[in-house]
């Protein structure tokens, strides 16, 4: 029979395709899981909330590492979004505890997700300049610019390599003008603060 080979090599794919879209759908809802879960730890960072904020981010890393270990490379891909968002959570609490920012080593994830996590981080960033803005918390504010900036400064040389790890270039971009627009807001309000510091000496 002509289609004998055919035949037998379409089963055996057949089942291994198979098995490959049971293991992707497996990853899809995995994954969706420990998004939320950073992005919940992420909320409690903004509230303060650093207790939660671990709990949360600790569940995801014990549920990414869980999904890892039952995925192939095949499959990589898929690991790479809630990958980054571990990156993005580990690095913020660590950075509100005044502790080093966890290697990629230390957090398990590859280097694109690594690199992919930290440029997310710096929105993040912006947003606890701005709060700490808005509680009167100059000092504060002007800390964690520091470290806004330097870790966009950190990235990117980075861009050179746009092509190997996607969407590196555009979110330097969306960064620069997120890096620009906050020492902006920094400056003026340092200025408004020494102003008022200025006034108050001269009135007692």
């Amino acid at each position: 029979m002509l289609l004998k080979n055919v035949k037998s090599s379409l089963t055996r794919i057949s089942k291994s395709l198979d098995n490959a879209q049971k293991s992707r759908e497996f990853l899809i809802k995995s994954s969706r899981e420990v998004v939320i879960l950073c992005n919940e730890a992420i909320i409690s960072v903004h509230k303060s909330d650093i207790k939660t904020a671990k709990q949360k981010g600790n569940l995801a890393k014990k549920l990414l590492d869980s999904i890892r270990k039952k995925s192939d490379i095949e499959l990589y891909r898929y690991l790479i979004t809630p990958e980054q968002e571990l990156v993005e959570t580990f690095a913020l609490i660590a950075i509100v505890e005044k502790s080093d920012i966890p290697s990629s080593e230390l957090l398990g994830v590859k280097g694109e997700s690594y690199i992919l996590g930290l440029l997310d981080c710096i929105g993040e960033l912006k947003r606890l300049v701005f709060d700490n803005i808005i509680m009167g918390k100059v000092k504060e504010a002007k800390k964690f610019f520091e470290i806004m900036e330097n870790l966009y400064l950190y990235l990117y040389p980075l861009a050179t390599y746009d092509k190997i790890v996607n969407e590196t270039r555009r979110k330097l971009d969306v960064n620069r003008v997120l890096v620009e627009e906050t020492r902006g807001a920094v400056t003026e309000e340092v200025r408004r603060s020494s102003l008022i510091d200025a006034i108050n000496k001269l009135n007692k």
